[in-house]
């Protein structure tokens, strides 16, 4: 018995004993399987999630309160790379925004084996739209009423459009996705996000 004894202990001691892989190593591996998983192939969104662009880095730098001069920056060099309709329409199809505001398809890791699928913006995770929705986010501001509020002119279709194109062209360090800039929407999709947040016939102006 006693000789059963010390071999298990032995065992277990040779079991606990066994070398971990350096940290380094350890953490390569885990960096490795988590981009491959995530990504599922898409080399646009491996880009993202392996590397950050310049705007990221200085946001992560400075913990998303980049000082003035740096915010100036950001917002200058962001302000350049939003692509207005070339028809100069900026509105589409309220109906069409709604869909989009409450589709989460696109960037999520188990979005796979639907390469026609068109994404969605999931507007609703962070934003308080049309007041029939109990289910919303808090991240960003309500916009319930936003056309009302603000009008629908040309101006405020160009910001709105410009806003969802590339946030980070208005505010610098904005928790809002990139959504043109990063090609997550087309420009058709968001002419149609405009139209759901300034048509006076939108639910969201009810």
């Amino acid at each position: 018995m006693k000789a059963a004894f010390l071999l298990v202990a032995c065992a277990v001691l040779a079991a606990g004993c066994t070398t971990p892989p350096p940290e380094n190593e350890a953490r390569r591996e885990a960096q490795a399987v988590f981009e491959r998983s995530f990504t599922h192939g898409n080399q646009e969104m491996f880009a993202r999630v392996v590397g950050q662009d310049e705007v990221q880095a200085l946001c992560s730098r400075y913990r998303n309160q980049p000082p003035a001069d740096v915010a100036e920056r950001i917002e200058k060099s962001q302000a350049a790379t939003i692509v207005y309709p070339e028809d100069g329409k900026l509105m589409g199809d309220w109906r069409m925004g709604e869909k989009i505001a409450e589709d989460g398809f696109g960037l999520r890791f188990t979005d796979t084996g639907q390469p026609n699928r068109p994404n969605g913006g999931n507007c609703y995770a962070c934003h308080r739209l049309a007041p029939h929705e109990l289910s919303y986010g808090t991240l960003g501001p309500s916009l319930y009423r936003f056309g009302s509020t603000r009008g629908s002119g040309e101006a405020m279709q160009r910001y709105v459009y410009g806003k969802v194109y590339n946030s980070q062209a208005f505010t610098a360090c904005s928790g809002m996705p990139r959504f043109g800039y990063h090609k997550v929407l087309t420009p058709e999709q968001i002419k149609h996000v405009v139209a759901l947040l300034l048509d006076p016939e939108s639910p969201v102006n009810k």
